[in-house]
């Protein structure tokens, strides 16, 4: 039984790193600097006004605001529906 197992264990082993090995890896000779630049380039960034940070004052007067104008409702319904 041992044996098997072990034997299975080694086989698993083997067909992945054959499959790894076959992945072809992309050679730096055809990468052009447009790739390399959007590849350095985090998805998203935070704007300017959100690093500044903002006072509790603010924060709070913008959740006032969101529930007068129903976007907090329907990001609720949106979001959390379900759950």
């Amino acid at each position: 039984m041992k044996v098997s197992m072990i034997a299975l264990t080694l086989a698993a082993s083997v067909i992945g790193s054959v499959a790894h090995a076959a992945v072809p890896t992309p050679s730096t000779g055809t990468v052009d600097s447009s790739q390399i630049a959007q590849a350095a380039q985090p998805q998203w960034s935070a704007s300017t006004a959100s690093v500044a940070g903002k006072t509790r004052a603010q924060v709070r007067q913008e959740l006032v605001q969101a529930e007068k104008d129903g976007q907090l409702a329907n990001l609720n319904r949106s979001l959390y529906m379900g759950s």
